[in-house]
C-alpha cells in the first residue's frame, strides 16, 4: 500500500510540475484570485458530482477539519498565484520549495507533531535539506559578476514584493501538509477531498473583493487551463493527496513535492526544447539524494491503522 501511495503521489507531483507553464499563460487572461477561485469552484463541483455518496458519512467534525485543511490550501494557493505575477517563476518555484524546510521544522514541535509519529531523525533533516539545497541550484538565478565556482551560487541582490509573497505560500503549503497528516487517517479520502476544497473555495470567495478587483477574460487558453487545473491538478489531485498521506509521513511526502521543479524542467525540455545545465542538473540530483536518505532511512513511527 506504502508503494502505491509513493507512486500516485509521484503522478500527482508530476501533473502540478507539468501544468505550471499552463497556468501562468493563464493568467495574462484573469486575475490570480479570480483565476484561483473559479479553479476550486470548477474542481468542487467535480468531486461533489464523482463522490456524491460520501456526502451522507460527513459529520460536524468533518467539517471542522475539513475547514482547517482548506484554510491552509487556500493561503498557500492565494499567495502563490498573487506572488507569481510580481516575480519571476523561478524564484517562485524555489520559495515554494521551502515548504520542504518548514514541514520538518514544524513537525518538530511537539504539539504539531503528528500523533502516530515519534521525533525526527537526523536523516529527516538532511534530507530535507539535501532537497532544498536541490531546489535552490534548480530555480534560483545564478550570479552574472563571478567566474567558476562562485557562478554556481545564488543571486539574493533582489528581494521583490512578489518574493515575500510568495514565502507566505510556503508556510500555508507546509501547515496544509501537517494538517492533513493529523487529519486523514480519521476521514476517508473522498470526504476529505470535498471538504478541503469546498471550505477553500468559501474562503476565496469571501476573500476575493478583500484582494482584487476581479478580472476574467474567457478565452479558450484560460477554458483549457481551467479544466486541466480543476480536473486533473486539483479535483483528482487532492483526492490522492488526501488518501496518500493517510498512510506516508508528512516529512516523505513533502520531499516528494520537491520533485515538482524536475518535472517542470523536463515539461519544458519537451515542449520548448530547453536544456539543463550544469547547476539544474546538480539541483535534480541532490533532490533524489535527499529522497533516498529519508526513504532508506526512515525514522521510527508509531504503525497507524492503514499500516498495520
Amino acid at each position: 500500500m506504502r508503494l502505491r501511495a509513493y507512486l500516485l503521489m509521484l503522478f500527482v507531483v508530476a501533473v502540478w510540475g507539468s501544468t505550471f507553464v499552463l497556468i501562468k499563460g493563464a493568467l495574462a487572461d484573469a486575475t490570480p484570485a479570480a483565476f484561483n477561485l473559479a479553479r476550486m469552484t470548477l474542481a468542487f463541483f467535480v468531486l461533489a458530482i464523482a463522490y456524491h455518496r460520501s456526502w451522507r458519512g460527513i459529520t460536524r467534525k468533518h467539517m471542522a477539519a475539513g475547514a482547517l485543511v482548506g484554510l491552509c490550501l487556500a493561503v498557500g494557493y492565494q499567495f502563490q498565484t498573487i506572488g507569481l505575477v510580481r516575480t519571476t517563476p523561478s524564484k517562485s518555484a524555489f520559495i515554494t520549495g521551502m515548504v520542504v524546510v518548514l514541514v520538518p521544522l514544524f513537525s518538530s514541535i511537539p504539539g504539531l507533531r503528528p500523533p502516530d509519529s515519534r521525533a525526527l531523525r537526523w536523516n529527516a533533516f538532511a534530507g530535507a535539506a539535501l532537497g532544498f539545497i536541490g531546489i535552490l541550484f534548480l530555480t534560483a538565478p545564478t550570479t552574472t559578476s563571478t567566474t567558476g565556482l562562485a557562478s554556481l551560487l545564488p543571486d539574493f541582490s533582489t528581494i521583490s514584493a512578489g518574493d515575500v509573497l510568495t514565502f507566505g505560500c510556503a508556510i500555508g503549503f507546509a501547515f496544509h501538509c501537517i494538517a492533513l497528516s493529523h487529519i486523514s487517517p480519521s476521514i476517508g479520502f473522498k470526504p476529505l477531498a470535498i471538504l478541503q476544497v469546498g471550505s477553500c473555495t468559501v474562503i476565496m470567495a469571501i476573500s476575493l473583493p478583500f484582494i482584487e478587483t476581479p478580472h476574467i477574460a474567457w478565452t479558450p487558453r484560460l477554458l483549457v487551463a481551467l479544466a486541466i487545473a480543476a480536473v486533473l491538478a486539483t479535483a483528482a489531485a487532492f483526492s490522492i493527496q488526501s488518501w496518500a498521506q493517510s498512510v506516508l509521513p508528512s516529512t516523505h511526502t513533502a520531499l516528494l513535492l520537491t520533485m515538482e521543479p524536475v518535472f517542470a524542467w523536463i515539461t519544458s525540455f519537451l515542449v520548448t526544447g530547453e536544456r539543463l545545465g550544469l547547476r539544474p542538473a546538480i539541483g535534480a540530483i541532490l533532490i533524489l539524494i535527499g529522497i533516498a536518505i529519508t526513504e532508506l532511512m526512515p525514522q521510527p513511527h508509531v504503525p497507524t491503522a492503514h499500516e498495520a
